[in-house]
C-alpha cells in the first residue's frame, strides 16, 4: 500500500512489524524496513495512523 504525504510517495508492506511515533515523526518498519515520515503537525500524524491500522 501507499500513502502520499506533501507530494512525497511511502510505500508500506504487509504486514508491518512495528510503528514508532514522537509527535510529528512516525517511523514503520515492514519487510522492507524501516521508513520515517515527518509530519508537519499532530493531526497528520493521526490521521496517517489511523489510515495504517484500517489497513
Amino acid at each position: 500500500m501507499s500513502y502520499t504525504y506533501q507530494g512525497k510517495v511511502y510505500s508500506i508492506k504487509s504486514p508491518v512489524i512495528s510503528i514508532s511515533v514522537n509527535k510529528n515523526n512516525v517511523v514503520v518498519t515492514d519487510q522492507n524496513g524501516a521508513n520515517l515520515i515527518q509530519f508537519t503537525n499532530v493531526n497528520d500524524s493521526k490521521c496517517f495512523l489511523e489510515w495504517v491500522y484500517q489497513a
